[in-house]
């Protein structure tokens, strides 16, 4: 499949010239527009030139440090955040937390299969929206628009990264509704991607926490011993949150 005009753009920054050819060429024949770069230095320029919608970087290029790297890309300005996926032969829990409280979108370990990887880019390019089908939810003090990717509180704007904006989106539109780990890692990374439930967990302590900023954590409630759900609590006096369920 051909990329046309209004396909997503991505920008792998790898120095494994064999393995970006290789993933260059999965993704471009499943119709998404790819650049390759090898330099980390050389990969903020391209961004400054022209945006991508979605950055896969390896976690040891060589330019720039690879911190460096992801303050840029989460720099850039444009309708949307620019999402981003770090590869790496660092395989520890700890170096996956790592990646993702840095900013990653989603975090991969070497070695890779093609297939995984283009299963985990769709799913993280799946809140680009360009269809008739865009709408905006609200909630409490919450409003979340769609259209742009925003999502406010109060008229104020909640930095949030794709993969959160992916499960908040979720969730608000089944509000009330508990869903299990294995049923948010479908939904949010898609069926063939092997990240474990612990990454689900990261990313919602990591939701509640920028949600917290506007007082809107209570609305991400844990129900022990199954999973997660969104609802805002009652504004009744004296109301709480039932003991099966908390906010953590």
């Amino acid at each position: 499949m051909l990329a046309t005009e209004h396909a997503k753009q991505i920008l792998i920054v790898d120095r494994d010239v064999a393995a970006v050819e290789a993933l260059r060429q999965k993704l471009s024949d499943v119709g998404f527009a790819v650049r390759a770069i090898s330099d980390g230095a050389a990969a903020v320029t391209a961004m400054a030139e022209r945006p991508p919608h979605l950055v896969i970087i390896d976690w040891n290029i060589p330019g720039v440090a690879a911190l460096a790297l992801i303050k840029s890309i989460r720099g850039v300005r444009g309708p949307q955040p620019v999402r981003l996926i770090i590869l790496s032969a660092l395989t520890g829990e700890h170096d996956i937390v790592a990646g993702l409280e840095l900013g990653a979108d989603d975090y991969i370990a070497k070695p890779y299969s093609l297939r995984e990887v283009v299963a985990r880019v769709a799913a993280v390019l799946r809140s680009y929206r360009h269809d008739s089908q865009q709408h905006e939810l609200s909630s409490g003090d919450l409003l979340l628009d769609a259209s742009t990717n925003r999502v406010t509180a109060h008229g104020r704007l909640i930095n949030l990264r794709g993969v959160e904006y992916r499960l908040l989106e979720f969730l608000m539109s089944n509000p009330g509704r508990t869903f299990n780990r294995t049923q948010l890692l479908t939904r949010i990374w898609g069926a063939d991607s092997e990240v474990d439930e612990r990454t689900v967990d990261v990313n919602v302590q990591r939701l509640r926490k920028l949600l917290s900023d506007s007082g809107c954590e209570s609305y991400l409630q844990t129900v022990r011993g199954f999973g997660y759900r969104f609802s805002v609590p009652s504004p009744v006096p004296g109301a709480s949150v039932s003991s099966a369920v908390r906010a953590e």
